[in-house]
């Protein structure tokens, strides 16, 4: 992992089309700007952990209700 330290107006290179701005600091947070292509996704990690974990959640309860139906069929069956 590369760790720089930049103030507020210094940019990043990324390759040869994506800039990092530093837009503002305050306190504790930092806000930038990302320049980069259409065609590049730019998420938040939070975001893409949580609809990860809401995924797998939803596997899970789809697979328990298999399961369940499963065994209700074996049982009447």
């Amino acid at each position: 992992m590369l760790v720089l330290t930049r103030r507020a107006g210094e940019r990043i290179l990324i390759g040869d089309d994506i800039v990092v701005t530093i837009l503002e600091t305050r306190g504790d947070a930092v806000r930038i700007g990302i320049d980069a292509p259409r065609g590049v996704r730019i998420q938040r990690d939070e975001i893409v952990q949580a609809v990860s974990a809401a995924n797998q959640d939803a596997m899970q309860s789809s697979l328990d209700a298999e399961e369940a139906e499963r065994l209700l069929k074996k049982s009447l069956g």
